[in-house]
């Protein structure tokens, strides 16, 4: 099963314009049901409803996370490198190319509602009884456990790890790519083909020669712009609030014994959180838009209200607030409920921030979290330590309070708020 394709496969991409495949392993993992399953979990979860061209796939990303992987251990056997393991050539496209495999309905939103996680389904699809493991198991029994292992970042050869997942690896280039791509946005843009020359392995680990530092900063700030122009717009947010709050009251409504009109499984199981692998692979974006759709004519008219305002876009108006102390939200929620409004459904407080890169800290982790440049006496050193750009940027936090709330709803009862609630209300944007 370690054997190349008679002919090679490829496929047509928009990114990287095309995604080779050569290996028989990788063309009858693409090829299993549990991969082909991705094309039906969108990459960027609610973001499509902000941005309409964020349609690209779980799919896409991975067969392109699996691309970059296969140039970057391409460019290391031309060269040579003494550092780079070739035998674990496969292992690391393997896990390149099944890193999302776990990922739910709406990717990250669905994690946060039920408290789980995409690597953990990862490793268990890649274990089980899944047409994905019975092919890994051709090259082993234990195959499946390495592939996992670079999953879980706890894998024997920590080289192969920082390709598939570190500050600077396959996955993060990809979906940076990709998403700006997508939703048409140019912050996204970075000069990958510089970084892969200018990447080398190192003593066990990825590192990038000092001569290609500039492209490296400018990685490092397109990611920065891409988190607060496109992951963290708060009109995704507000979708993905919403999102988060249909699954809240269909999980409640279940525990009540509330008998729903459609509910068709596996979802009383992920109420429950009690999914098998099996189960859990049922779970795609289709099916959870099929039961919105009926969930919009549910009794409850709290789930039905909520199904509404996800299907046809009708989103929860925010304000921003620069400072927001435990008090102050305790007496907005009192108001709320005074007023008749329901501050657990009518009321979320959000606050995005994001580290563009965490500045080495000699009590950290310094091998595996950072990314780390090779001078002409290959001496290594930690990025921010040589560029004033990424110590610029370095632990930079940034953010504001957002009050999302159905504007419907607060309009009416807006003069009846204190004053000093009504004037943060009344700034709607």
């Amino acid at each position: 099963m370690n054997n190349q394709l008679r002919e090679e496969k490829v496929f047509k991409d928009p990114v990287h314009n095309y995604v080779h495949v050569q290996d028989e392993i990788i063309w009858a993992l693409i090829n299993t049901s549990e991969f082909q399953r991705l094309r039906r979990i969108r990459q960027l979860g609610t973001s499509y409803l902000t941005f309409h061209g964020a349609e690209h796939s779980r799919f896409s990303h991975s067969l392109g996370v699996y691309e970059i992987t296969r140039r970057i251990i391409s460019q290391f056997e031309r060269a040579d490198y003494a550092d780079w393991p070739k035998e674990e050539r496969l292992v690391t496209l393997c896990a390149a190319l099944l890193h999302d495999l776990g990922h739910g309905p709406f990717s990250h939103s669905i994690e946060q509602a039920f408290q789980m996680h995409h690597e953990d389904w990862t490793c268990k699809i890649v274990l089980g009884d899944t047409e994905v493991g019975e092919v890994l198991r051709r090259l082993g029994e234990d195959f499946p456990d390495k592939v996992a292992a670079v999953i879980r970042k706890d894998y024997e050869h920590p080289i192969v790890v920082n390709l598939v997942s570190s500050p600077l690896d396959a996955d993060r280039m990809d979906y940076l790519l990709r998403d700006a791509y997508f939703t048409g946005v140019n912050y996204g843009t970075i000069d990958m083909d510089r970084i892969l020359r200018m990447l080398r392995p190192f003593q066990g680990r990825i590192v990038v020669k000092e001569s290609g530092m500039h492209a490296v900063e400018d990685y490092l700030m397109s990611r920065y712009q891409m988190y607060w122009q496109v992951y963290f717009h708060p009109v995704t947010r507000s979708s993905e609030i919403i999102l988060r709050q249909i699954f809240r009251r269909a999980k409640e409504l279940h525990e009540s014994g509330h008998q729903f009109a459609f509910l068709p499984d596996p979802l009383p199981g992920l109420f429950k959180r009690d999914l098998t692998v099996q189960e859990y692979l049922l779970l795609d974006e289709a099916l959870v838009q099929t039961a919105f759709m009926q969930w919009k004519r549910e009794s409850d008219g709290l789930l039905s209200e909520l199904c509404s305002r996800f299907l046809d876009r009708k989103l929860y108006k925010y304000v921003e607030v620069e400072s927001l102390d435990l008090e102050m939200i305790d007496d907005i929620r009192v108001a709320f409920k005074d007023v008749g409004l329901n501050p657990d459904y009518d009321l979320e407080i959000d606050f995005p921030t994001d580290l563009p890169y965490d500045v080495f800290r000699p009590d950290g982790e310094f091998r595996d979290k950072h990314i780390l440049l090779l001078d002409r006496q290959e001496q290594i050193r930690e990025i921010s330590e040589v560029s004033d750009i990424v110590r610029s940027i370095s632990g930079l936090h940034r953010g504001k309070y957002h009050l999302y709330y159905p504007d419907n709803k607060i309009a009416p009862v807006i003069e009846r708020l204190p004053e000093h609630i009504h004037e943060i209300f009344k700034q709607t944007t």
